[in-house]
């Protein structure tokens, strides 16, 4: 099946901030076995941006987004995103901002083999308890807009590696959040599916006025991004 590709459309970049990381250490194990995954890395994304996170493996890509989505917590530092405070949040408020507020997309799509397209990207819908009506015409809207409108019905085998992302980001988008995280969101893909992938976040980051973090290291897909943070051994380098 031929992917449904997207033009680009010019950014909205606001200057409204989402995301405000200022200090952020992360280290895992203690003296010589210490890894330095995050030091001293500050940053801010605003509302519309699309930013990518580049670094070779072992940088610190992965633990930097952990961090920023709420599924890590630093050593030292602070995080905050859409006016929330990380750092002082408790579990319950991290379970609502990371069902609510934060959107993840992760390589290995983690979609759920028995359910169908329209059942994965529900499930997120069905936690926040949408009526079933609402959640029903909410998942046809997002599976049409990814381009996988008459593939509600098919299972996860049923799909292309690229069909299996694009559900994946419509049930990140389920609940309508101001961040999106992605980590290697193509690394499974080939590089014309993968350019097709990003090309659609593009296309929805600034028709929905979101921020969107994405871990990458391909070149091609990092030219698609309104900025690009570099990470070497857990430091932010100058831009």
């Amino acid at each position: 099946m031929t992917e449904q590709s997207f033009s680009r459309p010019t950014a909205t970049v606001t200057t409204e901030e989402v995301v405000r990381v200022t200090g952020l250490s992360r280290t895992f194990g203690r003296g010589e076995r210490a890894v330095h995954a995050v030091r001293d890395v500050s940053f801010t994304a605003g509302k519309g941006e699309l930013v990518a996170v580049q670094g070779r493996s072992g940088a610190g890509k992965t633990t930097l987004l952990n961090l920023v989505g709420g599924l890590d917590r630093p050593d030292s530092g602070q995080v905050r995103v859409a006016g929330h405070d990380l750092g002082t949040a408790g579990e319950r408020e991290l379970l609502r901002l990371r069902r609510g507020t934060v959107g993840f997309v992760f390589q290995t799509f983690g979609l759920i083999p028995i359910l169908s397209a329209a059942e994965n990207v529900g499930v997120p819908l069905r936690l926040a308890k949408v009526p079933a009506a609402e959640r029903e015409e909410r998942v046809s809207v997002l599976l049409e807009l990814v381009g996988l409108g008459g593939h509600a019905a098919q299972r996860p085998y049923e799909l292309s590696g690229g069909q299996q992302q694009r559900v994946a980001l419509a049930r990140a988008l389920a609940n309508e959040p101001d961040l999106l995280i992605a980590d290697e969101p193509t690394g499974q893909l080939d590089s014309e599916t993968g350019r097709s992938i990003m090309d659609l976040l593009r296309a929805l980051v600034h028709a929905r006025g979101m921020t969107a973090l994405v871990a990458t290291h391909d070149p091609a897909l990092i030219e698609l991004a309104d900025r690009t943070l570099t990470l070497r051994d857990g430091h932010l380098l100058p831009t």
